[in-house]
């Protein structure tokens, strides 16, 4: 580590030591049973996963090195994490983070990883049921370049984009139908700010503060957002993934210590949470579980028409932000929180953009 690198973890470790006793009301807290372990991905391919989804017969992951071509694939693996088959793109992906699998079957790879800020467009890889490889279909922001690790996918098959923004992220969605061949652009749907938590994370207090994956559940009835240190669960309602997100309070699940968690996924019944990070040391990555209480197996509803190649994008504009003093916080509490959060995210946002 660098000496300017040990300085910055230094100044946020103070800083996060005064942050942590900072409460947000309302946020609720999820039985800490700790994770259980569902097996080992030993493959030497799949060392930087980001992206994670289950299916009946096992899982499908993605890593975002783009470094090595074995890399640059689509993985299925098997319920013991071993690897069964996979799948190629017909082109070179640049920074695949995040992926999800529709309501009909459709798997969605969310190409959109931007750590240097330059890219003129991203990607979404689609991969429909029984076709032998994706098809591509680029986006682009309103507002210039971002970094986003997090895909959503509603029942109805509308992409929903969260960017890797310190504090505050931004929620996009597509302004128009998706079509192979052009260039759609994305228009801003609201934004999410996480709670602050005291969660033990490889990152310390900015890695509590950026969202690095997404997923929606079986039946469509709850979404989850990811940090580096927990999850945060939310109630969805009439397929209204944006307005859950953007307006609704989220339940806490601690990940902790997680060595570089970019991956979050439900499990095929809806019953549990799973997640899957780095290799670390040489260690192979782990699947972990994380059972929500109390939550029965999903029925799943019926859809509308399934979603095709040209995708709707409808999606709900996002409702003005409540001002944290009507929730009731002190005034002061709130200023000075505020300021350590944001001096805390400038010292650690060059240290998140440079690991990625």
């Amino acid at each position: 580590m660098l000496e300017w690198e040990a300085m910055i973890l230094r100044v946020m470790g103070l800083l996060a030591a005064a942050v942590v006793g900072v409460a947000v009301p309302g946020v609720a807290v999820a039985a800490d049973d700790g994770p259980q372990q569902v097996c080992e991905v030993g493959d030497k391919r799949l060392t930087e996963l980001s992206g994670l989804a289950a299916t009946g017969t096992g899982y499908v992951v993605v890593d975002d090195s783009s470094d090595q071509a074995s890399h640059r694939k689509i993985f299925y693996l098997t319920k013991k994490c071993k690897v069964d088959r996979t799948v190629s793109y017909p082109s070179r992906p640049r920074d695949t983070e995040d992926l999800g699998i529709a309501a009909d079957g459709t798997l969605w790879v969310a190409d959109i990883g931007d750590n240097n800020g330059n890219r003129a467009t991203i990607a979404l890889w689609r991969l429909a049921p029984g076709a032998k490889e994706p098809q591509l279909y680029r986006l682009t922001y309103p507002d210039g370049a971002h970094d986003a690790e997090a895909l959503l996918l509603t029942r109805a098959g509308t992409p929903i984009l969260v960017t890797k923004s310190i504090a505050s992220a931004s929620v996009y969605v597509p302004d128009g139908e998706l079509k192979a061949g052009k260039t759609t652009t994305l228009r801003q749907a609201g934004s999410v700010t996480v709670p602050v938590t005291g969660t033990s994370n490889p990152f310390g207090l900015p890695g509590r503060l950026v969202i690095t994956g997404g997923a929606v559940s079986p039946d469509g009835r709850h979404a989850v957002l990811r940090t580096y240190a927990d999850a945060f669960e939310f109630e969805v309602s009439g397929d209204d993934v944006v307005g859950a997100i953007t307006k609704g309070t989220p339940t806490q699940i601690a990940l902790p210590d997680e060595p570089q968690g970019e991956s979050i996924a439900y499990t095929v019944d809806g019953t549990a949470l799973l997640t899957v990070s780095e290799e670390k040391d040489g260690k192979d990555a782990v699947i972990l579980r994380y059972p929500l209480a109390d939550r029965a197996p999903v029925t799943i509803p019926p859809t509308s028409a399934a979603p095709s190649a040209t995708t709707s994008s409808a999606a709900p504009a996002a409702a003005q932000k409540v001002a944290a003093a009507e929730d009731g916080l002190p005034t002061g509490l709130i200023v000075t929180g505020g300021v350590l959060v944001l001096a805390a995210a400038i010292l650690g946002g060059l240290l998140l953009r440079r690991r990625g």
